[in-house]
């Protein structure tokens, strides 16, 4: 490879059904949102390079669905970041969250792997029910970014 190749970054989204993962993805790539954005099925992959840093990501988006679970290790194996998303307005979906981390922390032979913890649908903040500020305790103990 040379010098002008971009560096190659895989990156996994994780987390609940319904956190809003494939929303963050349709965003960052093709810049818009939609309402209703349909279950993803297996994975969704997308590539986005970023010239201002000669960065290629590699994006899986994973079903959050449980019976997709035993999938994911196929997609965040070899991976250098990872992004475990919650929804704001369900504590169920931070437990999720949190298990994806430790899953990540046992199963990810990378020890330069960057995990980013997410609350995701800060738009419905009236119906909060996970603190941000418990979240970001919790991002501050495990080493993780905290958006």
């Amino acid at each position: 490879m040379d010098a002008s190749s971009p560096t190659v970054c895989k990156l996994v989204l994780l987390g609940e059904m319904a956190c809003g993962k494939t929303s963050l993805v349709h965003r960052y790539v093709r810049g818009n949102f939609h309402d209703n954005q349909e279950s993803t099925i297996g994975a969704s992959f997308f590539t986005v390079v970023s010239e201002d840093h000669n960065i290629k990501f590699e994006l899986w988006d994973t079903a959050g669905q449980e019976r997709y679970h035993s999938l994911a290790p196929m997609y965040y194996r070899s991976s250098s970041a990872s992004v475990c998303v919650y929804d704001i307005t369900s504590p169920a979906t931070f437990e999720r969250a949190k298990k994806w981390v430790s899953e990540l922390k046992a199963n990810v032979n990378n020890p330069d792997l960057v995990i980013a913890l997410v609350g995701n649908k800060v738009d419905l903040s009236e119906s909060r029910q996970v603190d941000e500020a418990e979240a970001r305790a919790y991002a501050e103990e495990e080493g993780l970014l905290f958006f």
